[in-house]
């Protein structure tokens, strides 16, 4: 008996609403979406299975913001056309090569219009 996976992730907002729609628009993130199975629901985001990382970080740790408490990160299958489809919405992204292994996979940075900040990963592919 134990921890099956997530469950959900609850965050505090300014503008919840407008938020949500955001994430909906870019990410395909919320009630409603769906990551890859078909399937949708008014109330849950249906995601694919994969690898989660969970992890605390010391709190003097310059991965993320001093000032941010978590920093999301969402698993992509195709980085460049999100972040060609994020850049064309005048987002702004971060990208480092030191970020990119082939143990990995490849990483990009944005933020939400609130400054939480983001993480994309795409795993490496699977041999």
């Amino acid at each position: 008996m134990g921890v099956l996976g997530f469950g959900g992730f609850f965050f505090r907002a300014k503008d919840p609403e407008s938020l949500r729609n955001w994430y909906r628009e870019h990410l395909n993130v919320g009630a409603g979406c769906t990551g890859g199975d078909g399937e949708t629901n008014e109330w849950f985001w249906n995601i694919q299975s994969g690898p989660v990382v969970f992890e605390p970080f010391r709190a003097d740790s310059d991965y993320f913001a001093a000032e941010k408490a978590f920093m999301l990160n969402f698993r992509v299958d195709d980085l460049e056309g999100l972040l060609e489809q994020l850049n064309a919405s005048g987002i702004a992204i971060e990208t480092r090569d030191e970020w990119d292994t082939p143990e990995t996979g490849r990483f990009a940075r944005i933020h939400d219009p609130e400054g939480n900040p983001i993480e994309l990963w795409e795993p490496p592919a699977e041999a």
